[in-house]
């Protein structure tokens, strides 16, 4: 096969990839215009009633400001806890540091239904603690600390160490170089971090149901919608609302670890 059609067989399967992922999402974000409690074909007509019909679902409020809540603390506790485990792998001799971080990204790969049941039995049975918001937030720490390790990784692997060594001839001690020199360096990974973590934790559904005490979460809330069909709209219409918003800021994570890693052999001359 000559490189011509290779170019156009590898377009071919990125459109069709592209239309098996996104079609779907295109179809619930046009359903939530639609002018009927039915979702199907044909479309009855054009309104706005649904997204206006959001500002009086004070349930749906509340538990989209739940997710608000808790994305927010873990993804901060998520980056403050894998950027110190990134700084330790990637600058310092840690030992045993392949094995730790095997044991890290194992949230990665674990089924989220298994953690929810291991979160489950060890804040029930092992703590005895009634389920609640912080049990939450802390669980989507867990699922959220592999992904920020791997992202400040890569940037610290392109980071020069010599600017490092300098500052500390100029008599800046070891946290001072971490806090006026690292940080700052590393800050587009940071955000980059913070804003996928955060979409982890705002999207994430089998564990949080699992671990929801009286208190539940928007994903939880929009998935018991499911239930009543003539509100069934409105969550049609809160879900096109996170998708568009969780696009955005994954687009806007990669952006920002992509600038961050462009910026490094310009301003890491020495």
């Amino acid at each position: 096969m000559n490189k011509p059609q290779t170019s156009i067989f590898g377009s071919v399967y990125f459109v069709l990839m592209a239309i098996f992922l996104y079609l779907p999402i295109l179809i619930l974000i046009l359903f939530s215009f639609n002018d009927s409690t039915v979702l199907a074909f044909p479309l009855k007509g054009f309104t706005l009633d649904w997204y206006r019909q959001l500002g009086n679902a004070r349930e749906l409020l509340i538990s989209a400001r739940n997710s608000v809540w808790v994305g927010v603390l873990s993804s901060i506790l998520a980056v403050a806890l894998g950027s110190l485990a990134a700084i330790a792998m990637t600058k310092h001799h840690m030992p045993a540091r392949n094995l730790f971080l095997s044991l890290a990204s194992v949230p990665l790969v674990m089924p989220s239904i298994v953690l929810g049941v291991a979160m489950l039995v060890f804040f029930r049975k092992v703590l005895g603690l009634d389920l609640n918001m912080w049990l939450i937030s802390a669980a989507h720490v867990l699922i959220s600390i592999p992904s920020t390790i791997l992202i400040v990784m890569a940037r610290l692997a392109d980071f020069s160490a010599n600017l490092e060594e300098a500052a500390m001839d100029l008599g800046a001690n070891y946290w001072m170089t971490l806090i006026k020199v690292t940080l700052p360096i590393s800050f587009p990974a940071l955000v980059a971090a913070f804003l996928t973590a955060f979409t982890t934790s705002f999207d994430e559904y089998a564990m949080t149901t699992l671990i929801t005490g009286t208190d539940t979460t928007l994903p939880v809330y929009l998935y018991s919608l499911l239930r009543f069909p003539r509100r069934l709209p409105v969550a049609v219409a809160m879900g096109s609302i996170i998708m568009i918003v969780s696009a955005l800021l994954v687009v806007l994570a990669e952006w920002l670890r992509r600038w961050g890693t462009a910026r490094t052999p310009k301003e890491e001359r020495v």
